[in-house]
This record gives C-alpha cells, sequence and structure tokens, in this order.
C-alpha cells in the first residue's frame, strides 16, 4: 500500500484504533474522510486535524449503506481507500440462559454485515482507480478465541476468511486487499478499563509499528505488529500446543 496521496475514508474513527490510524494517515499528507455515528465526536477530530473531513455513519443501518456510498463517492471522487474499522465487543455468558440476542445481532451487524456491504457498495468506484486499497480490521482473536466474548471472536474470524476470498477475486484489478490484525490494545473497545491495562499494547506503539510496516513492507498483505504473532500463528504450532494456548488464554479471564 502506497502510504501518501490516498484519499482515505474510515469507519470508526472518532476513537481508539480507528482515530489513531486517521491521525497517521493525515500527518502523511493524505486526504481522510472519518466515518462515525456519533456528530459531536467528528466535529471533535476534525477540529484537532486541521483539512481531516468527517461523514456521518451509522454501520448498524445496513440499508443506509448503498446510498452512503454513492454519496461519499460523489463527494470525494478521488477516494481510493476503504478501511473497515468499526467494530463492538461485548461479553456474552453462553450457559446462563441469558437472552443474548441484543448483543448477538449488534456484534454481527457491526463487524461483519457492515463491512461486507460497504465494500460491495464501494468496489465499482475503487475498481477504477489506479490504485485502490481495501483493508479490514480482524483482530488476534480471530486466531485464537477468546471464550468470554464468543460472537466477536466468531465475527473476525469470518473477516479474515472473507478477506481471503476478496483478496483472491479482486487479484488481476487495481484493488489491493490487505488485512490489519491487532493484539489486545490501549482502547475503549471494552470500556475505560482497557484503555490503561497494563496488558496491552500502547496505542501508540502500535501505530508506529502498523505505519512502519506499511513504510517498509509494501508488499505485506496481513498487516502483523510483533505482539500478535504468537496468536495469529497459533494453529501451527500444532494442536497440543494451540490447545494449551487457549486453555491458558481462557483460564485468566476467569
Amino acid at each position: 500500500m502506497q502510504t501518501t496521496g490516498n484519499t482515505i475514508l474510515i469507519t470508526g474513527g472518532t476513537s481508539g484504533i480507528g482515530r489513531a490510524l486517521a491521525e497517521a494517515f493525515r500527518k502523511l499528507g493524505n486526504h481522510v474522510i472519518v466515518a462515525g455515528r456519533r456528530k459531536a465526536l467528528l466535529d471533535e477530530i476534525t477540529a484537532a486535524n486541521p483539512g481531516m473531513q468527517s461523514a456521518v455513519l451509522d454501520v448498524q443501518n445496513l440499508p443506509s449503506l448503498r446510498a452512503f456510498a454513492a454519496s461519499i463517492v460523489h463527494q470525494y471522487p478521488k477516494l481510493n481507500v476503504l478501511i473497515n474499522n468499526a467494530g463492538i465487543m461485548k461479553s456474552e455468558n453462553l450457559g446462563d440462559g441469558s437472552d443474548n440476542s441484543g448483543a448477538i445481532d449488534a456484534t454481527v451487524t457491526t463487524n461483519l454485515l457492515a463491512p461486507l456491504h460497504l465494500t460491495a457498495a464501494l468496489l465499482p468506484h475503487l475498481k477504477k482507480q489506479p490504485r485502490s486499497v481495501v483493508m479490514t480490521v480482524s483482530s488476534g482473536l480471530a486466531f485464537m478465541p477468546m471464550a468470554v466474548t464468543p460472537t466477536y471472536c466468531a465475527t473476525k474470524a469470518a473477516i479474515h476468511s472473507w478477506t481471503q476470498s476478496l483478496r483472491y477475486q479482486l487479484r488481476d484489478t487495481s484493488v489491493e486487499v490487505l488485512e490489519l490484525v491487532p493484539p489486545y490494545v490501549q482502547t475503549e473497545l471494552q470500556g475505560s478499563r482497557q484503555a490503561s491495562d497494563p496488558r496491552a499494547m500502547p496505542l501508540h506503539d502500535f501505530i508506529d509499528e502498523v505505519m512502519n510496516i506499511f513504510k517498509t513492507e509494501p508488499n505485506a498483505k496481513e498487516i502483523l505488529v510483533q505482539r500478535v504473532h504468537a496468536m495469529r500463528f497459533a494453529a501451527e504450532k500444532g494442536q497440543p500446543a494451540f490447545d494449551e494456548f487457549f486453555k491458558t488464554l481462557n483460564d485468566r479471564m476467569h
């Protein structure tokens, strides 16, 4: 992926990894549009980053995504990068009889259905660009699930699989398909406690390493910081080692 001269749309761009990516790409001279549900937060980020643009978008409103795509392309005809970053992560107890349907539906819609629908709506435009990128954001938990957040992990595993298929289908087009695979990062994905958890990777360290990978490994298809390698390649170590890793990870959550 070229790191400058792009027009980039980032969903979920008002906080956490999305906002940090937006600011990092903006500093490299890209035209960045952050999309999110809350206009007040969008106004805050654009005020703090002169030249950055914003767009109100509720990715859970699936019927609105095609009209949003048409509008954003009309407004920014040079758009050539889509970063599907919006995501939610909720704990679920599958065995206590609770009604988790709201959390399940919201997670699947935000993390899986919305990226699929928005990408499909924007692909005709992206394929016309000389160079373009679709980047999905999965998780180390796509490869080593955390049982307390089962739907989140399932959606991220699905996004990884879908991204591989999309990359193959677009192999002869101008569209490059990338997957960013974060480890446990200090954001507020699961609340303020995560943002200060010493076990999590500091957000600025994560972004610095990610941007360095873009600069030094321009042909990388999966963007993997060192911290996530153990999870990403856990299966390659064989089933007994995978099972032990899975047990150790999930036992720590009790």
